[in-house]
């Protein structure tokens, strides 16, 4: 017969806490609504020549994703090196001219609008439609697609401006909470994996250490770039495979010699656009995608510039002007619609400069360099490999900023926790699915005998802040507990989605004198 003892256990102890308490019982760290180590906020500017030299960075950052979309379009599409140069200079005139529109009556915020790599799968799809046709050159087939691509965009253009300027978008981004925009943004910054080496200098003189701060990216790149160079007319490339050639030489983008001294594009530049149905309800799933990517974007630029959420109203003409932007995209012929860059709100992290001005000079370079094309391919030779380098930091800043939204919610509550571990896991894993899918198949996983269809649900799940944002507002707005509004961090929330909730949306989010004058921002 077992014994069993009747000795009394000592009771539980509870747990040590695992901060210990500064004076007053606050935590050591309290959550902060704007970051406080930035030089320079979204309202106050760096001196002019350090103004021009950012606004240089942000340029030199945003031009890689042009290049890279146009070198992987282009060829597809049946145009040369000639038709190339001429696209790309296109997107840099058309995104200047986007760029300069958001920091005056969109977001206000100094976000760089750049062409969206979610425009890729509707933008195949027209490729594929017009390789099956027959033309009498393949010059004829680029332009042909463009115009197809043109006209898709236009008809498109108008459900982001539907739903901007009816403030549609606007009331959607009601129902978000700290728990949605966390892993909204991080899937913003993470799911960008695929286009992706820090700098480190301490301890030297402050002077010193103050240019490798603000502009350690663009002296990474001039080192890396004129090593490239070294290599390739020493022969370092001479005998290597052809597709390292690409990536690597910086002879091998062919711009300098094909780009037009000057040119300034006009709109219906390659033709009248085509219209079809089918093309333009498969770039409405890409241009709802973009809508959900700038919005992540905003958020995450905000922050990074020391101002407040964007109030609803402001994510609302936000998305209207994105609209606006792309017709203006499909009028002058650019090959894919545009977003707001992550890259370049990574940028204002890394040089903790949130400078509004900065980004409106940015722009400036933008159209300079569109229309004096030579001096534009020049900087355009720069290989993908430092780009992509490049990417690795500012993507990660932009991920850990959403992570850093977890502090205005509950960050024990395990409502909390299923919720932003389930959408940053779907958010990432869903698209990885289809994007493997695609790549092996030919086609996406949603294959029915409706095109458009499968296009729109295809674009849409391959898009990792969309399934993210999805998946966290559904859950978010559905998964009820004991104080859920407590939980969900609403009463920190809510006073910055109202226009008139926080006195600092006026100061961070209202027009200019002049442009108010015109516009009045209450109707915006």
């Amino acid at each position: 017969m077992v014994e069993t003892s009747t000795t009394a256990h000592p009771p539980v102890q509870p747990p040590p806490p695992l901060r210990p308490p500064v004076a007053g019982g606050g935590p050591v760290h309290p959550p902060l609504e704007q970051l406080h180590h930035l030089h320079f906020c979204i309202h106050s500017n760096p001196s002019w020549h350090e103004a021009i030299i950012l606004g240089f960075q942000h340029y030199i950052v945003m031009l890689g994703t042009a290049v890279m979309l146009a070198t992987v379009l282009v060829p597809q599409m049946g145009g040369n090196h000639g038709d190339k140069a001429r696209t790309i200079q296109t997107m840099l005139f058309i995104t200047g001219v986007n760029t300069l529109l958001q920091t005056f009556i969109g977001t206000r915020l100094p976000t760089v609008m750049s062409p969206s790599f979610a425009f890729i799968i509707p933008v195949m799809s027209i490729i594929r439609d017009f390789a099956l046709r027959p033309f009498d050159d393949e010059h004829e087939r680029f332009v042909h697609t463009m115009r197809a691509i043109q006209g898709a965009l236009i008809i498109s253009s108008c459900l982001n401006i539907v739903i901007g300027y009816t403030k549609a978008w606007g009331n959607y981004s009601r129902f978000f909470s700290p728990v949605v925009i966390v892993p909204v943004v991080c899937v913003v910054g993470l799911g960008q994996f695929e286009r992706g080496f820090p700098q480190y200098m301490k301890n030297i003189h402050d002077r010193t250490q103050l240019m490798f701060e603000r502009f350690a990216l663009l002296l990474c790149i001039v080192v890396v770039w004129s090593f490239a160079a070294i290599l390739t007319v020493g022969g370092a490339y001479n005998n290597v495979p052809e597709k390292t050639k690409i990536h690597c030489r910086t002879d091998r983008t062919y711009l300098m010699s094909s780009a037009p001294w000057i040119k300034i594009p006009y709109p219906f530049q390659w033709g009248a656009p085509i219209f079809s149905a089918s093309h333009v309800f498969g770039m409405m799933g890409a241009t709802l995608v973009a809508a959900v990517e700038s919005s992540g974007t905003y958020y995450a630029a905000a922050r990074l510039a020391g101002a407040t959420p964007p109030p609803a109203h402001v994510l609302s003409r936000s998305i209207g002007l994105q609209g606006v932007g792309m017709l203006l995209e499909g009028i002058f012929g650019a090959a894919a619609g545009s977003t707001a860059s992550v890259e370049n709100a990574g940028l204002l992290g890394l040089t903790r400069v949130g400078s509004r001005r900065v980004v409106q000079i940015s722009s400036g370079f933008m159209i300079f360099f569109s229309i004096f094309g030579k001096f534009g391919a020049f900087f355009a030779s720069i290989p993908f490999p430092i780009f992509a380098a490049i990417y690795c930091v500012l993507f990660g800043i932009v991920a850990a900023v959403g992570i850093s939204f977890i502090q205005f919610s509950n960050n024990n509550s395990m409502r909390n926790l299923y919720i932003i571990g389930l959408s940053l896991f779907l958010g990432i894993s869903v698209p990885q699915y289809f994007k493997e899918f695609t790549a092996s198949a030919g086609h996406g996983p949603v294959k029915t005998n409706a095109g458009w269809f499968d296009e729109i649900l295809n674009t849409v799940f391959s898009s990792a802040p969309t399934v993210a944002m999805i998946v966290a507002t559904v859950l978010d707005n559905t998964l009820e507990v004991v104080n859920t509004d407590a939980d969900r961090g609403l009463a920190w929330w809510l006073p910055f989605q109202n226009r008139k909730g926080d006195v600092r949306n006026e100061e961070f989010y209202s027009f200019p004198i002049k442009i108010n004058e015109i516009i009045p921002t209450r109707y915006l």
